[in-house]
C-alpha cells in the first residue's frame, strides 16, 4: 500500500486511492435481497485521499474539545446500546425496539459513555468513535475541512484493488487461518464467544490493512457515507463519480460491525449496504472521511435506533 500521510487539521492517517474503474455491487451471491446490492455496474472514480482508519475517540475528542460540539446522542439524552454491552442501571433503559430487542435505548449513552453512564472511553483512544450520527459526522468534517466518502468511493477503497472480491482481502472467509475482522461469534444475539478477542469495538489498527492500506473497512463499526440511500439506485447510477440519489430519508452505511453474524446480518462484505436516519446514533457506528476536493461532492444537506 501507499505510504500514509497526515491530513491537514485532521489527525487520521491518509491513504491515496488511485482513480480507476471497478465493478460495484455483489459478485458472490451473498446479497441481502432488500438492500439493493445489484445490478452490478461499472463505476469510474477520480483519485481521492481517505482515512486509513475510522475516526478514533482521540481524534473526535480534539474536535469536541476545540468546538464544544454536542452530539445528537448527548442532546437527545440517549442512544442505542447492544444489550450485552450495557454498562448502566436498568432504569436507564428508555426503550427496546420490538423488532430488534437486542437493542436498548439507554439514557446517558453517548460517544464518551458507549455502554451507558457507568462506561467510559478511558484507554480506548484508538478505538473508533461511536454513538455519532450522520449529522455529527458531517459537523466533524466541516471542522476538519473534510467530507464523508460517497458510497462508490467507500466500496472502491474497501476492495483494496481486488475487483469483484467478497472481502477486502479476497474471497476467503473471515475465520480462515485466523480472524480477519471483528464480527459476532457464537449465537446471535444472546451469546458472543469473543473468538476474535472483542465483544464490542477493536482498536482501529487491529487485524491487517487491505491492499490500499485501509484498516477494518468491514466489521468493527458501520461507517456513514455521504449518499442518500435507495435500494433501486444501482439501476440508474451514473458511471462516473456517482453521488447517490438527489433526495431521500435515510443515509447509506457501509461495512458491517462487531454485531454482524452470518445467521442474521451478513453485511461484513465489500458490497453490503445498510442505512439509517441522519440523526440516529448507536454503539456500533462511526465514520471515516476523505479529503475535500473543494466542491460539494457528498455535501447535500437534509429517532435514534440501532442497525444490526
Amino acid at each position: 500500500p501507499a505510504k500514509p500521510s497526515l491530513g491537514v487539521g485532521h489527525g487520521i492517517e491518509q491513504v491515496r486511492v488511485p482513480g480507476g474503474s471497478f465493478v460495484m455491487g455483489d459478485s458472490s451471491g451473498d446479497r441481502n435481497a432488500a438492500d439493493g446490492e445489484v445490478p452490478q455496474h461499472e463505476v469510474t472514480l477520480s483519485p481521492f485521499e481517505i482515512d486509513a482508519t475510522s475516526v478514533t475517540n482521540d481524534a473526535f475528542a480534539v474536535f469536541a474539545d476545540a468546538t464544544g460540539y454536542v452530539t445528537e446522542a448527548e442532546a437527545f439524552g440517549f442512544s442505542a446500546v447492544f444489550h450485552l454491552a450495557l454498562d448502566a442501571p436498568r432504569e436507564d433503559i428508555v426503550g427496546q425496539p420490538p423488532g430488534t430487542p437486542w437493542w436498548f435505548g439507554v439514557r446517558g449513552a453517548d460517544w464518551r459513555h458507549p455502554g451507558g453512564r457507568h462506561s467510559s472511553i478511558e484507554g480506548m483512544g484508538e478505538h473508533p468513535v461511536v454513538h455519532v450520527s450522520w449529522n455529527d459526522a458531517l459537523a466533524y468534517c466541516a471542522w476538519a475541512g473534510r467530507r464523508l466518502p460517497t458510497e462508490a468511493e467507500w466500496e472502491y477503497a474497501s476492495r483494496g484493488g481486488i475487483d469483484r472480491a467478497k472481502y477486502p482481502w479476497g474471497d476467503e472467509e473471515v475465520d480462515a487461518g485466523g480472524w480477519r475482522a471483528n464480527i459476532f461469534q457464537g449465537r446471535f444475539p444472546t451469546e458472543n464467544t469473543v473468538e476474535d478477542g472483542f465483544l464490542t469495538t477493536a482498536p482501529v489498527r487491529t487485524f491487517a490493512p487491505n491492499g490500499y492500506g485501509l484498516w477494518q473497512t468491514v466489521g468493527n463499526v458501520w461507517e456513514w457515507c455521504a449518499d442518500w440511500y435507495s435500494p433501486t439506485y444501482y439501476s440508474r447510477s451514473s458511471a462516473g463519480d456517482p453521488t447517490g440519489p438527489d433526495s431521500g430519508t435515510v443515509r447509506v452505511m457501509r461495512g458491517g460491525s462487531y454485531l454482524c453474524h452470518i445467521s442474521y446480518c451478513n453485511r461484513y462484505r465489500n458490497s453490503a449496504r445498510s442505512q439509517n436516519t441522519p440523526d440516529s446514533s448507536m454503539g456500533n457506528a462511526g465514520f471515516r472521511t476523505v479529503a475535500d476536493r473543494g466542491g460539494d461532492v457528498g455535501a447535500r444537506h437534509p429517532h435514534p435506533e440501532g442497525t444490526d
